[in-house]
């Protein structure tokens, strides 16, 4: 018994808060991004994504499970992929192209609203306890997850969205070609993923975009709410 309640207390429950404090910036920032491509998808023409549930902030139509556990865990994973007929479009390569990048710009956009609401946002965690330096951690969070998931996504690797939006420059002999072999490209998602794992550069990247954001939107964010 003794032992047990060394282990006790002896463990980390910081580890644990902060994962359990994660989940609701996970599932905001999956489901903005996936609704954003639904949402797209629908304006340009193609209702597949209505016709299947997919145009709601109900994060459990989005939610893949393992790729919210990944995470969770291990700060990389994915939602569940809106279904898209390009077919339904009137020019399939650049509604693909648009609608692809509707999910990241979703994510930049959550961001920078986030961001304008910055001073209020520190006055509130300077003034307001430990409980108001929670919820503007869970807040700074949500910006920071954002950010990363609209880079990683932009990525030009399939089935990633940035390889949607490169494609479409090609001529339709290989964006056709390429396009069926999309799902090979997840071999070469996790090479990228593994050497992100040994350098780091994916995560300074986001950073750098992130701190990038905070300064333009600082001066506005005074001016908003001096």
């Amino acid at each position: 018994m003794n032992e047990l309640a060394a282990i006790w207390q002896g463990f980390d429950w910081t580890v644990l808060s902060r994962m359990l404090l994660s989940v609701l910036p996970i599932l905001l920032c999956l489901t903005i991004h996936e609704l954003a491509h639904g949402a797209t998808a629908y304006a340009l023409g193609d209702d597949t994504a209505k016709r299947m549930g997919r145009l709601t902030l109900n994060p459990i139509r989005h939610v893949d499970p393992i790729g919210f556990l990944m995470l969770l865990f291990f700060r990389f994973g994915w939602a569940k992929p809106v279904p898209v007929d390009m077919g339904r479009f009137k020019n399939p390569k650049a509604g693909m192209a648009v609608t692809a990048l509707a999910g990241p710009m979703s994510n930049f956009i959550l961001t920078t609203l986030i961001l304008l609401f910055q001073v209020p946002l520190i006055r509130f965690r300077m003034n307001g306890g430990e409980v108001a330096g929670i919820v503007v951690q869970l807040i700074a969070d949500t910006a920071m997850l954002s950010v990363f998931l609209g880079m990683f996504n932009l990525l030009p690797v399939p089935p990633l969205d940035g390889s949607k939006i490169l494609f479409s420059f090609l001529p339709n002999r290989h964006y056709y070609t390429l396009m069926r072999y999309e799902r090979f490209g997840m071999f070469f998602l996790i090479v990228i993923l593994l050497f992100n794992m040994t350098t780091g550069f994916l995560f300074d990247a986001v950073h750098l975009v992130f701190f990038w954001i905070e300064d333009w939107t600082e001066p506005i964010s005074r001016l908003l709410f001096s």
